[in-house]
Order: C-alpha cells, then structure tokens, then sequence
C-alpha cells in the first residue's frame, strides 16, 4: 500500500520532521532507494518485498539538454 499525498500542514510538519533527523531520530535517507527508469519492475518488487520504504525512479536526460 502506498500513500501519494498526506493530509499534514506543511509548514508545521516538515520542520518537525528536519528536527527529528537532525536528532538522528528519522532517518528518512535510509528509508529511499534510487532507482534507473529501467528499473522500474525491480523498484515496485522492492517495494512490495520490503526491501525499501520509498523506491525513486530516475528519469532519463534527454540528449540534448
């Protein structure tokens, strides 16, 4: 199950949430895992098996940016 947006304030909740990795208390960097767009079977499997919290795809440049 996956959530795309929460109903927080976010002026409020996001500072919270810096304090608290600033506390080491959330580690939210370890919670991600990146991903290249070809990969995307291997992310959502990840995902589901629980490997990661927050499988992020990236996107491929287009060559001629």
């Amino acid at each position: 199950m996956g959530i795309v947006q929460g109903d927080v304030v976010a002026n409020a909740f996001i500072p919270k949430l810096v304090d608290l990795y600033l506390q080491g208390r959330f580690p939210f960097d370890k919670l991600c895992r990146f991903y290249e767009f070809d990969e995307v079977n291997q992310a959502m499997a990840d995902s589901e098996r629980g490997v990661t919290i927050k499988p992020i795809l990236r996107m491929p440049v287009p060559a001629s940016v």
